[in-house]
């Protein structure tokens, strides 16, 4: 399993429908692949909740170690991904909602004083309540009683979870501390990013050369290389790797391609450049791997 997303990273997933847009999920990162969810956005705001274990968990150019307890929010529109920390699973439970529950329409006074600075800010991707601050208990204890509400969905829940959900908004409201201007987003380089991964998800299949992302987004290629290095914590050219091995996983488990069509159809020149690759950021090789996928059948199609 993996977060389904369009080629810009946006997660297709709904989130709730439009007459009540909030969702609660329970997950684990175990239940995907590779041990992690992949880099994706969404325009509704998140709020993340660690019931066991631990987490890396990256958003905008920020890391976190999120801790059993802890929890984060996550602004709309922001690319966030999470991992296994030292290979050890973590439960979590998200709570994604429309910030239009809270304030009600665009431009009320509700949105201009108390969501507008918050969701408009570039510089506040992700907020840790690794209770640091006193008033992170209190966001923590508002998030635990919305997911049991939606999971008790007693009568007038909805009227409740709404009720919980402005409360929340006003301490994290009144509670969070301005950023320092060394700290500060810079949208143009957000927007780069999703340009960036946007463009590698149209042609990770072909032969991609720095020049040609550069060139994509308009900067030159040193330029292009720090900024991505410097967002997304890895090298242009291994996060196109760990893609295109991602991507690989579902032509895997077809059994009708073989593991020389999959290496091709993912951008890698042949199938034992492929193999190495693989087993290095998987720890198995593509054959192994597929036959875990399916330990009973004969794997008479692959080809070294």
């Amino acid at each position: 399993m993996q977060i389904q997303t369009d080629a810009s990273g946006k997660e297709l997933k709904r989130h709730g429908d439009f007459g009540f847009p909030f969702l609660v999920s329970r997950e684990q990162l175990s239940g995907y692949e590779s041990g992690s969810f992949f880099w994706h956005w969404h325009p509704e705001v998140e709020l993340t909740f660690v019931e066991k274990g631990e987490m890396i968990y990256r958003a905008g150019q920020s890391t976190f170690h999120l801790r059993e307890g802890e929890a984060i929010f996550t602004n709309t529109n922001v690319l966030h991904a999470g991992e296994m920390f030292e290979e050890k699973d973590c439960r979590y439970t998200p709570v994604t909602f429309d910030p239009r529950l809270i304030y009600g329409f665009h431009n009320s006074a509700v949105y201009r004083k108390y969501a507008e600075p918050i969701l408009c800010s570039s510089s506040l991707p992700a907020i840790h309540f690794d209770l640091s601050r006193g008033w992170h208990r209190e966001v923590i204890t508002s998030v635990q009683k919305l997911i049991r509400l939606d999971k008790e969905q007693t009568a007038g829940y909805e009227m409740e979870i709404l009720a919980e959900l402005v409360l929340l908004w006003k301490t994290i409201f009144l509670g969070h501390p301005e950023k320092s201007p060394s700290e500060m987003e810079n949208e143009a380089d957000s927007r780069r990013i999703r340009e960036i991964l946007t463009f590698l998800s149209d042609n990770y299949g072909n032969n991609i050369r720095l020049d040609d992302v550069a060139g994509h987004i308009h900067l030159c290629t040193s330029e292009c290389s720090r900024l991505f290095k410097r967002y997304m914590k890895v090298s242009l050219f291994t996060f196109l790797q760990e893609y295109r091995v991602e991507r690989s996983l579902e032509f895997l488990a077809d059994p009708e391609m073989s593991i020389t069509d999959v290496a091709l159809q993912c951008g890698f020149s042949d199938s034992n450049y492929y193999a190495r690759v693989f087993s290095r950021i998987r720890g198995c090789s593509p054959r192994q791997y597929r036959k875990a996928l399916r330990p009973e059948a004969p794997d008479s199609r692959t080809k070294s």
